[in-house]
Formats: structure tokens, C-alpha cells, sequence
């Protein structure tokens, strides 16, 4: 039997059932979402890209993105989504890693990306109309979806970690099937469910999460475009199920009319960064709800969550999902440590991908012997099997969601005219979790101020990856072996955005 996720997705579906509705009121059911994904792996056939090839995919969110994804499933390719944000430079290592036989862009990059990479590059823009539309439409409706084998790779997402250069993570059509299928369960998924989706779509929360688990369930989702939280209140009333990062549930908190919009929600989830625990205090007392807070990564899709039925407890990102284990580990030695100790987060599951792209040595270096996954995360778990998170035993800032690697921006700031040297971390932020914060050094004679840095990132880097605040300080702190001490940075500066 064949391990291609599309077919888990259309085991039990009535064609006339609606899958995907657009705030133009555009609507598509299961039987239009197989007609068109149809056509789109026809006309990825045609434009030759064969099984195994990786398309790389940086379009905005529409419904006909989202169908892209899913015709590369049916076509045995590999989707390769990347964040909108990223600047042209940033493109090049990617694609140039990747090795795409076709790319996917807007229509303004089409000429700077053609002329830079010798794979295909075709459009789609916000509307989802472009060159690959166009050859869609001019392709047949009947595809035969290929057969694959679980292990075979679905995707190749991106994710940065603290030292070197942007990695691979390499995930199956069975990682994100074993996944979709165990969220279903433990969220109570049917097909009388109707998503709020405004996540974006290049990200594994809003691609794999969101996505999957609607369309193995049968159930159809609302696609807005991007988060507004006007837009949000209104399409509310419709929707059962609501998925975002705490930056949503911060900024809806401040909207008037959240209790009556929030009536009809049965299940509101929050993932990607840290929720504080004031803000799923607060939303409770509003709405009479409590969010469902759960954990994740890009390399294993969901690990723990808190419970459909039961307590789901403020900071803690509950229990481990069935089918996946969680221990606590001396970070050094991979010893398990005993209840309630402190350690590094190690996993093992279906869900854990099988490593980076044409990294072995990397891939190696994060697993243990008998296959657990070292994820950088420090915790604990206490006695009725709740992990905590409490920190991270790597410098990576989660901000909005997005994973910042500090030195890729401490780089492009050191090589400002005048900056002796830099150091970022992430400081608590009630919006974004965690805000990407730059302290300077800089020469006496040098003019530059906050702005000027701001501007000048603004040339080199993704909005996400820039600091929200740039500081000026004559010396950075180091310890005996001259290292900077970042620690001592965050807790100087941890009331920044008080």
C-alpha cells in the first residue's frame, strides 16, 4: 500500500464536502481540491519535474499555494517552502543548497531569481493567478497520485540553529501522516470542523499542523491570508477551531467583542513560541476558554500537548503525544535524569524526522544511540507526565513564532562601518514572545545610530530576524575565557519591553 499522505487525505471524504473557504467568498470542496491539485502535479510533470526533485515555493498565502503543496505529494516531489520575508541574498543559499528542479516565486522576483539559478522559475501571486496557474489551467484534471514509501521525503524545511549555516530538516510522507493522524485524535478532529486558518503557510505550524490535520479529518478550513484581528473577530462566528501563536491571543485580548466572536470555538491551540502564562490566564477569564498550549519543532512536528479533557496547565506544554516518547537528559552525557530534574528534551517517535539535507555529520550529532532527537530545549517533567520548558540550552530566539539565529545577525551587523562588535538575544515580549534585541559596540568616531542600523538590516535581513531595539554600550560582558555573557545581557535588559 502506498504511504502517500495525499491518499490518507482523500480516504474518507465526499467530494461535495467544503474544503477550503476564502474571505472573497470563493469556495472549493474535496472534489475541486483533487480536480485542481490535479492539474497543478500535470503541470509539474510537464515542466519536468520528476519524483525526489525539491520545488522551492516562496509565494504568498493563497488557496492555490496551498494546493501546490499538495500536488507535489501527489507528484512525489518535495516542497521546499520558504518564508516570504526572505531577502534575495538569503534566496540564494537556499536554493542553492536545495537544488530545486523548479521554483516558485512572486511575479516581481521572477527575473532577479531566473537569472540567478538554473532551475525553472515560475509565478504565483497573492491572488493565486501567475505562469504555474496559467499552465494548470491548460493541464488535465486526472492525475494518478504515485505511489510512495513512508519513509520517502514530503518536505525539506529550513531551520536555523546557533552555529553554522542554515539546516535541512528532511521530513517523510509518513512523519507529517503519523503526526496528522495523532492530532486528530487527541484534538477530536470531524469532518463538522471548520478551522480559522491564519498562519502563514511556509512555517510547519500552518503547513503541516493546521493543513494536515483539517484535511485528513475531512473537516474544511477559512484561509485568510494573514493575521487581522478585525478580520479574526468577524470569520470567528463560523469557525469551531481556532490555531495561532501567542502573538495572536495577545493582540485579540485588546479587541472589544472577543467573548461574543469566541462563542461558537470549541478548541483554541497556541504553538511556535512560549505562551505566558498571565495571557492563558487572561484569555480564560475573557472567553471561558483555555487555550491548548503543545510543542513542536521543524525536525519532529508535534511532541507533547496539553489535553482535549483535562487539565491544560498555564507553562506547561503537557503530557507527550501518544506514540511519542520523551525523556530528560544530562545534555552532556544523554543520562536520563530522574523526575522532576532539569535537562535537555530528547525525542523519539514516527514524527522525528530522519535527518538534515546532506548533512550526515550534523544529522549524526544530534541523535543518540537508539534514535532519540537532541532538541536543544531544556526541561522537565513532573509527576503526571507534563513537560515544562524552560529554556533553551542553544542561543536560538524564537520571535512571532520564527526561529532567529543570533549570529547571522550579529554578522550583518559587525560589518557595519563602525560596530566593534554585537551581541542578540531574545528578550520576553507580550506580543512575540521573545524580541530579537541588538547590543552595540561601536568605535568613538563612529556615526551611527539605532535607525541607521535598522535601515541598513533592512537591506540583508527577513523583518522577523531584525532587532526591535538596538542598544549602545561601551563593552559587552565576558567571563574569564572572554566569552560574551549573554545570560547576563537578558537579565540586565529583561524589563525592556515592560
Amino acid at each position: 500500500m502506498s504511504g502517500n499522505l495525499f491518499e490518507l487525505m482523500g480516504a474518507s471524504v465526499s467530494s461535495r464536502r467544503p474544503a477550503i473557504r476564502t474571505p472573497d467568498g470563493g469556495r472549493l470542496d474535496y472534489g475541486g481540491v483533487v480536480a485542481r491539485s490535479g492539474r497543478i502535479a500535470n503541470a509539474l510533470r510537464g515542466l519536468g519535474v520528476a519524483p525526489g526533485d525539491r520545488v522551492a515555493v516562496q509565494v504568498d498565502k493563497s488557496a492555490e499555494a496551498l494546493l501546490l503543496y499538495l500536488a507535489c505529494l501527489r507528484a512525489g516531489a518535495v516542497y521546499l517552502p520558504l518564508n516570504t520575508a526572505y531577502t534575495l541574498a538569503e534566496l540564494a543559499y537556499f536554493i542553492g543548497d536545495a537544488e530545486p528542479a523548479l521554483v516558485a516565486c512572486s511575479p516581481g522576483r521572477r527575473d532577479a531569481l531566473a537569472a540567478s539559478t538554473s532551475a525553472r522559475v515560475e509565478t504565483l501571486d497573492a491572488d493565486g493567478r501567475g505562469s504555474l496557474a496559467d499552465l494548470a489551467d491548460a493541464s488535465p484534471a486526472a492525475f494518478a497520485t504515485l505511489p510512495v514509501a513512508r519513509e520517502d521525503l514530503a518536505a525539506i524545511l529550513y531551520t536555523s540553529g546557533t552555529t553554522g549555516r542554515s539546516k535541512g530538516a528532511m521530513l517523510s510522507h509518513g512523519n507529517l501522516a503519523s503526526n496528522a493522524l495523532t492530532l486528530k485524535d487527541a484534538w477530536r478532529f470531524s469532518a463538522d470542523d471548520v478551522l480559522l486558518h491564519a498562519l502563514p503557510i511556509f512555517h510547519t505550524h500552518g503547513l503541516f499542523v493546521a493543513t494536515n490535520v483539517t484535511l485528513l479529518s475531512g473537516a474544511s478550513m477559512i484561509l485568510l491570508p494573514k493575521f487581522d484581528a478585525g478580520a479574526i473577530l468577524q470569520r470567528l462566528p463560523e469557525a469551531t477551531v481556532m490555531m495561532g501563536v501567542p502573538t495572536f491571543y495577545t493582540r485579540l485580548l485588546d479587541e472589544p467583542g472577543l467573548e461574543a466572536a469566541a462563542r461558537n470555538i470549541r478548541l483554541f491551540v497556541s504553538g511556535s513560541a512560549p505562551l505566558l502564562a498571565e495571557t492563558h490566564r487572561q484569555w480564560q477569564a475573557r472567553t471561558g476558554h483555555a487555550i491548548l498550549e503543545r510543542y513542536g519543532m521543524t525536525e519532529t512536528n508535534m511532541n507533547t500537548s496539553n489535553p482535549y479533557d483535562g487539565a491544560r496547565v498555564p507553562g506547561s506544554v503537557g503530557p507527550p503525544l501518544p506514540g511519542v516518547e520523551v525523556r530528560i537528559t544530562d545534555a552532556e552525557t544523554g543520562t536520563p535524569l530522574a523526575q522532576g530534574e532539569v535537562g535537555m528534551i530528547e525525542v523519539r517517535g514516527p514524527n522525528v524526522f530522519s535527518g538534515y539535507w546532506r548533512m550526515p555529520e550534523k544529522t549524526a550529532a544530534e541523535f543518540r544511540e537508539g534514535g532519540y532527537f537532541i532538541t536543544g530545549d531544556l526541561g522537565t517533567i513532573d509527576a503526571a507526565g507534563y513537560v515544562s520548558i524552560v529554556g533553551r540550552a542553544k542561543d536560538l530566539v524564537i520571535s512571532g513564532g520564527f526561529n532567529v539565529y543570533p549570529k547571522e545577525v550579529e554578522d550583518a551587523i559587525d560589518a557595519l562601518p563602525g560596530v566593534v562588535e554585537s551581541a542578540v538575544v531574545g528578550l520576553p515580549h507580550k506580543d512575540f514572545g521573545e524580541a530579537v534585541t541588538a547590543v552595540v559596540v561601536v568605535t568613538p568616531d563612529a556615526e551611527l545610530d539605532e535607525a541607521g542600523v535598522l535601515a541598513a538590516l533592512s537591506e540583508t535581513l527577513a523583518s522577523y530576524k531584525r532587532p526591535k531595539r538596538v542598544l549602545f554600550v561601551p563593552e559587552l560582558p565576558r567571563n574569564t575565557m572572554g566569552k560574551v555573557q549573554k545570560a547576563e545581557l537578558r537579565a540586565r535588559l529583561s524589563d525592556l519591553y515592560d
